[in-house]
């Protein structure tokens, strides 16, 4: 369970012990060697201990649920992203150009060839090196497209240091390349700690990899790359399919109600679902901040969802909540009820509790925490302990079973191939876990004009539609929404209207949770008298108001205009980069 914090901690001790590096982002220096090599290349332990440092490269521990309140269309926040505000974001702000883990990975391949190791051994770390050299570039070419490829650790006088970008066709073929080696040399199918890179968590990638690149060649038409798609989603599908028939992963049903969420808040991975996770540890005081994030009002974002958003969730009996007569005018306590039971797991409704001091307390959302009144749990702990610092214990799932079902049936359903039992095995299963009980088991027939009006215009099969509802839903918060909208094309998005809760009417406290008591009221001029334990909120200004004025929907910054480019799908190469090398060329549109 420790695993991933072991693995840092051996990391720093390979600096001193082995081929250690102070590269800078330029892949302009010389390894510094502070040991022979042969201590550790000449053993598999030492080659075990050099792999080990190559686990920086995954995200930080606060990184996925982050990533998507920094930039997704499903939520708002304190303020606008300055990727999305006109003239701010420019080359000078951009970063990620980074290339130190890349040496480190190459170092390690060139020399991993002593012969005291046996060469199924060797092969083996080197699969590991090739999975996060894969990884890197994977992460890397979603930011900023075309680049150069590199596999040698180069010298400092390397002519390859000025070299151009190479083209994204290549990148993606030596990627998948990295994935097939690995998926051939490493020797451990699963290991229980759910921190450490197996064959399975290779196909994971690999079908993560693929679908990117296929849909994104299939829906960027610019590029035209349209013809290459199939080939990639086949990949993706059939990359999906080995982690299923495996055998090794399931979906989470236990705990019924909470078998979604204690994904989310367990202490240990939940070994038949997580793939890969980062874990906590109170020996070496390694925690995250996922409760002070959401539960602050000035620590995070006060990332909110928008009703848009919430107005996806099927009704438990599998009908479109935006189906109902008058759905739009329905009340926060009342829209929540009989919901796909993940959205009681997503955010703060119904009867939700915490704990304060040993005391269980109702918890509606908290209109000093939330802007629209749709208020994230999915990765809070229920105790307030956690609220007031970096105390959370709960892991972090970097991969899934589910998303290898996501993957394997949006590559289906783009391919045109799905079937009623492919729907069954993938959707059909998350809903069925998710309490829905119609529409498991064969193919939509009808399409949802609501998706289609308010997320995807271009889309006409229902299947494909059902399947994009279903993965915004199931990996909501995970890190995955800005890149699915980058390779969908759907960029325009993320100047949706950050729409709430419904207000039926100024100065009337209403009661989110149908608990009886009163929790929140809006209004306009201060009143005159409040009540006790009633949060009272201003939608007279500029910055918070109600879409008819002295009723509807609370709007968030209407006053702050968002812009989207379709040139912003990459980003800029930092503009000191192209100082140094201006072979590298400006992505087009951020000259």
């Amino acid at each position: 369970m420790k695993r991933i914090q072991n693995i840092k901690l051996f990391a720093g001790l390979l600096i001193v012990i082995a081929a250690c590096f102070s590269c800078t982002k330029n892949l302009d220096q010389t390894p510094k060697s502070t040991a022979d090599k042969e201590a550790v290349f000449s053993s598999e332990d030492g080659l075990k201990l050099y792999t080990y440092s190559f686990y920086d490269i995954l995200p930080g521990i606060s990184t996925p649920f982050r990533t998507d309140c920094s930039m997704s269309d499903y939520g708002a926040t304190t303020s606008a992203p300055d990727y999305l505000l006109d003239g701010g974001y420019t080359s000078l702000e951009s970063t990620g150009w980074t290339w130190t883990s890349l040496r480190n990975i190459n170092y390690f391949i060139a020399n991993c060839t002593n012969t005291a190791v046996s060469e199924d051994v060797r092969n083996n770390y080197i699969g590991i090196a090739r999975f996060f050299r894969a990884y890197f570039y994977f992460e890397m070419m979603k930011r900023f497209g075309d680049l150069p490829w590199i596999n040698t650790p180069l010298a400092v006088d390397d002519s390859a240091l000025y070299a151009g970008r190479d083209s994204r066709t290549l990148i993606t073929d030596s990627i998948i390349a990295d994935l097939d080696y690995a998926a051939e040399h490493i020797t451990t199918t699963s290991e229980s700690t759910r921190s450490l890179i197996t064959k399975y968590v290779v196909y994971g990638l690999k079908s993560r990899v693929c679908l990117f690149e296929g849909t994104f060649r299939k829906y960027q038409t610019s590029y035209g790359l349209q013809s290459t798609a199939d080939d990639l989603l086949q990949q993706a599908a059939d990359a999906a399919q080995t982690v299923m028939d495996a055998g090794i992963y399931s979906l989470n049903t236990a705990s019924d109600s909470l078998a979604y969420r204690n994904l989310f808040i367990s202490t240990a991975p939940v070994s038949s679902e997580i793939m890969l996770a980062d874990v906590t540890s109170t020996t070496l005081s390694k925690y995250h901040d996922a409760n002070w994030y959401f539960t602050s009002a000035t620590y995070g974002t006060r990332f909110s969802f928008i009703r848009s958003f919430i107005n996806t969730y099927l009704m438990r009996d599998g009908s479109r909540f935006t189906d109902i007569a008058g759905h739009d005018t329905i009340t926060f306590a009342n829209e929540v009820k009989n919901r796909d039971l993940r959205l009681q797991q997503t955010i703060r409704m119904g009867d939700y509790t915490r704990t304060s001091d040993g005391v269980t307390v109702a918890a509606p959302p908290v209109f000093s925490y939330t802007y629209t009144g749709y208020q994230p749990i999915k990765w809070c702990l229920d105790d307030t302990y956690y609220d007031a610092g970096s105390y959370n214990t709960n892991s972090v799932c970097l991969m899934r079973y589910a998303e290898i079902l996501l993957n394997y049936a949006e590559a289906k359903a783009e391919l045109g191939t799905i079937t009623d039992a492919d729907w069954a095995e993938t959707i059909g299963a998350l809903r069925s876990r998710a309490g829905i009980t119609s529409g498991l088991t064969t193919l939509p027939a009808s399409l949802d004009t609501y998706m289609q009006e308010n997320y995807f215009s271009d889309v006409t099969d229902p299947v494909i539609m059902e399947i994009r509802r279903e993965r915004g839903i199931e990996l909501t918060l995970e890190g995955f929404r800005f890149y699915d909208l980058v390779r969908w094309k759907h960029g325009e998005l993320l100047t949706n209207t950050w729409n709430g809760m419904y207000v039926p009417a100024l100065d009337t406290p209403m009661d989110l949770n149908g608990d009886g008591v009163l929790d929140v009221c809006f209004y306009v001029n201060t009143p005159a008298t409040t009540i006790s334990g009633v949060t009272y909120v201003s939608v007279g200004g500029t910055s918070q108001t109600l879409a008819n004025g002295t009723y509807g929907e609370i709007h968030w910054l209407d006053n702050i205009t968002r812009v989207w480019d379709d040139y912003k799908y990459l980003y800029p190469i930092p503009y000191d980069e192209l100082l140094l090398n201006p072979a590298l060329e400006q992505n087009p549109g951020w000259e």
